[in-house]
């Protein structure tokens, strides 16, 4: 059995009764709780306070809807709810009273946590050789340090070479989400995470953490955004036709040289398998992109996509051939892009998608920003999105 565990407790300092706060229009543990709920790999989730206000504003929203049926809010002691006793206290505690298998540890401080990224966890816990996975965020800044001589020094790149943006790696940093193990390991480490440790990599905003009132107003900005601009069903269930641009979205936007000087590109399986299932559920696809390779066209031979535009500089002008040319209009096309170049169609299209690679603009601009990143599944992670509104649709 897996379990979620969300420990929320009265006393915080900074923001009193923080968690039950309301955050665009709802108490602060409502938003985690809900990814819970809708996450399909958790049977039961935990609500652990040992506050009274908490309680009853939990039980409150929970018989608001059926979708909150998983929730059991319990008791937790005042010693594992006080300001010096650690969440892996809590942890224990819950352990010791109560039967489960398996345990994703959620942090309520992290409203911009969503169902698909719990699951995302899950698929990685589920795999060979995995004993714990934890949440992160993938930072791109130069780190520097100071020496005993009072002279400063980077410790992530070269200061004489300093790398572009999308050229640099960059760095994994806990951003506190979401931890999972199993009760074993928790009980034999009396730790979060053991063994041999994955990541599952979320977008970029989910960084911060609500510790003080400037956290709260950043945080509840980004929720309301992603409130506001994330489709509806119906808007989904319109989607025709599905293009991605090649670079930075099918690809990690790397160039691969052989010593003959041949130039080679890296694709990720699963997004293939994202274009069958489009196409099998009826929905046109392609690859639309600036670059005039042949490995573009290869790719798009293999999946046997119905539309491959390379060497493509207007990219809006070419999708607008395509709508006269299999009858659909702008808003029942998808589109996928990641830079400056994409910003135009992105704005004209009916659904737009970016990867969290992209440039901030594309960012702004796309009504979703995919968890996983240009060449890792990202485009797999739009096609199941417009699959499953519009089997939301079609159930409604």
């Amino acid at each position: 059995m897996n379990v979620a565990f969300i420990p929320v407790r009265g006393g915080s300092k900074s923001i009193p009764l923080k968690n039950i706060k309301p955050m665009c229009g709802k108490p602060l543990v409502y938003w985690t709780a809900a990814a819970a709920c809708a996450c399909r790999a958790i049977d039961l989730v935990y609500i652990a306070t040992d506050s009274v206000e908490i309680r009853q504003a939990v039980e409150g929203f929970r018989g608001e809807s059926e979708a909150f049926e998983k929730i059991h809010v319990i008791e937790r002691s005042a010693e594992s709810a006080s300001d010096t006793a650690s969440t892996e206290f809590a942890m224990l505690e819950f352990a010791a009273n109560y039967e489960f298998d398996h345990i994703v540890l959620i942090q309520a401080t992290s409203p911009l946590l969503t169902s698909e990224e719990l699951e995302r966890g899950f698929a990685l816990y589920g795999q060979k050789h995995t004993d714990s996975v934890l949440s992160v965020v993938r930072q791109k800044r130069f780190h520097w340090a100071v020496n005993e001589e009072g002279n400063a020094y980077p410790t992530n790149y070269d200061v004489y070479h300093r790398p572009r943006r999308q050229e640099f790696d960059g760095y994994l940093v806990e951003n506190g989400a979401f931890y999972i193990t199993s009760k074993k390991r928790l009980l034999e480490s009396k730790n979060r995470v053991s063994g041999n440790i994955s990541v599952c990599e979320m977008p970029e905003d989910t960084f911060l953490e609500i510790d003080e009132p400037e956290d709260w107003v950043m945080i509840e900005h980004l929720l309301k955004k992603r409130l506001t601009k994330t489709p509806s069903a119906e808007k989904a269930a319109k989607i025709k036709m599905f293009l991605t641009d090649c670079d930075g979205c099918l690809t990690d936007g790397g160039m691969y040289y052989t010593e003959t000087g041949d130039m080679g590109k890296r694709f990720c399986t699963q997004d293939g398998l994202g274009f069958r299932l489009l196409r099998e559920s009826g929905i046109l696809c392609g690859i639309i992109t600036g670059e005039n390779a042949k490995p573009v066209v290869k790719r798009a031979e293999k999946l046997k996509l119905d539309i491959c535009r390379i060497g493509v500089h207007e990219k809006l002008s070419v999708i607008r051939e395509l709508c006269e040319q299999y009858k659909v209009s702008l808003s029942e096309i998808a589109y996928v892009g990641d830079d400056v170049n994409d910003l135009e169609t992105l704005g004209a299209v009916g659904l737009s998608f970016s990867v969290p690679n992209a440039v901030e603009q594309v960012k702004e601009m796309a009504d979703v920003v995919t968890s996983r990143r240009g060449g890792d599944g990202a485009v797999r992670e739009a096609a199941d999105y417009i699959l499953k509104m519009r089997q939301n649709s079609a159930d409604a």
